[in-house]
């Protein structure tokens, strides 16, 4: 049975936005500008150096600045590179990734459909800097309000304060009228779980979930045969 939430709370990254396009890019170019050569292995360490950064992030272990520079020295330290470039690599990184704003399949089409009757947050936990830059070039600006950014708001997914924040930047809706929409179990879902709103979890591997997720969906379209 369908049902009908006047709010969808979304994610960004790797939920609406193609991250890992974008972060293969960005890395890509950022290598090459400082005489790295690049080798296929690159993309799949920084992924696992950052990913693991930003879930200390969510454990509140670390602030976004140190990450920003951290993820790089560990990056450098890993290839046996000097980690002296790291603050400057990182800067051209940040740049470069904020200039990509390729979509998930499916995100423009769906956000268009439920636009008449449905109201859309976007919750990220990514940099500022690049979150406002890839949603301002992308076409999915128009729809946002309210756009809750961790490093903005001083708080991180999965954290009640950073959905407090989005709470209050929606007006205070009742919760049963909020479904958060997102690809992490970690930050999203479990964000959405410990705020008391119903989840779907965007899982296009079909990976198992250890969690109590109100839906699953494997194409953002699901959406549509999900909600009224």
């Amino acid at each position: 049975m369908k049902k009908h939430y006047p709010w969808l709370w979304f994610d960004a990254d790797d939920t609406l936005f193609d991250y890992q396009k974008a972060e293969d890019t960005a890395l890509f170019k950022t290598l090459e500008a400082y005489d790295l050569p690049f080798e296929e292995s690159h993309h799949a360490l920084y992924r696992e150096i950052n990913q693991g950064l930003w879930q200390a992030l969510e454990r509140k272990e670390i602030q976004p600045e140190v990450l920003r520079v951290r993820r790089f020295e560990l990056f450098l330290e890993a290839v046996g590179r000097p980690i002296e470039k790291a603050e400057a690599m990182s800067a051209s990184y940040i740049e470069r990734l904020a200039l990509c704003a390729d979509l998930i399949d499916g995100a423009l089409e769906v956000l268009e459909a439920l636009q008449p009757r449905c109201r859309f947050g976007l919750i990220t936990n990514g940099l500022a800097v690049v979150q406002n830059s890839r949603l301002a070039l992308s076409p999915l600006k128009k729809f946002f309000s309210p756009v809750v950014i961790s490093e903005e708001v001083g708080f991180a997914k999965p954290a009640v304060e950073f959905f407090n924040a989005a709470h209050e930047r929606a007006g205070f809706p009742p919760r049963r009228e909020i479904l958060v929409i997102g690809d992490s179990l970690t930050s999203d879902m479990q964000g959405g779980i410990n705020f008391s709103v119903d989840t779907c979890w965007f899982n296009p591997q079909g990976k198992p979930a250890n969690l109590p997720i109100t839906y699953q969906i494997q194409t953002l379209r699901e959406l549509l045969e999900l909600l009224d």
